[in-house]
């Protein structure tokens, strides 16, 4: 026989070996085959849900930092307000006629004043400072007594106690006023 004619022959035996498949056989390993699918999907989805843990969580992390560079040191800095507020009130108590006496003194509580002002702006601390006349804002403000002060409106600020302090974007201390309630008329 030629080359060919083997070749046939090869290829009709390959043929009745096909014939006689196990279809059993075969229908098992397709089932092993949709089973092994079907682990992999769910070790996909396991992996996507864990790598979508593992952003948040870095996310969440770096938030957390941020928040803690900016605003961790509020309980200092709330601790510190009544410094500036003595300071200041040291340096409006004095009378004119004792200026002059207590320059040096005054000058020291002046340097000490800036210096600490410089300080909380270096730690994003910012006053809040109203102005008699302005619109009483209770995200900024702190009532602290209302009066009926002819000559004003309802709600506008007579007096400031107080200045009031925001770390970055957030409420230290609201600044203390006094309001009016004068009725409209």
């Amino acid at each position: 026989m030629s080359d060919k004619d083997e070749e046939l022959q090869s290829l009709d035996e390959l043929a009745a070996e096909g014939d006689e498949i196990d279809f059993d056989a075969a229908e098992a390993s397709f089932d092993e085959i949709e089973a092994l699918r079907g682990e992999r999907d769910d070790y996909r989805d396991k992996f996507m849900r864990a790598l979508a843990d593992a952003e948040n969580t870095r996310k969440r992390a770096e938030r957390d930092r941020r928040e803690a560079e900016n605003y961790g040191g509020s309980k200092l800095a709330r601790d510190m307000l009544p410094v500036y507020d003595n300071l200041r009130r040291a340096l409006q108590s004095s009378a004119e006629a004792e200026q002059e006496a207590n320059k040096a003194l005054l000058e020291g509580v002046e340097l000490t004043m800036r210096e600490l002002i410089s300080v909380f702006k270096k730690h994003g601390i910012d006053p809040i400072t109203p102005e008699v006349g302005d619109k009483f804002d209770p995200q900024m403000h702190q009532a602290m007594f209302e009066a009926p002060v002819p000559g004003t409106k309802a709600g506008e600020i007579i007096q400031v106690a107080a200045e009031g302090f925001m770390l970055h974007d957030r409420l230290l201390r609201p600044a203390q006023v006094g309001v009016s309630s004068m009725p409209a008329s």
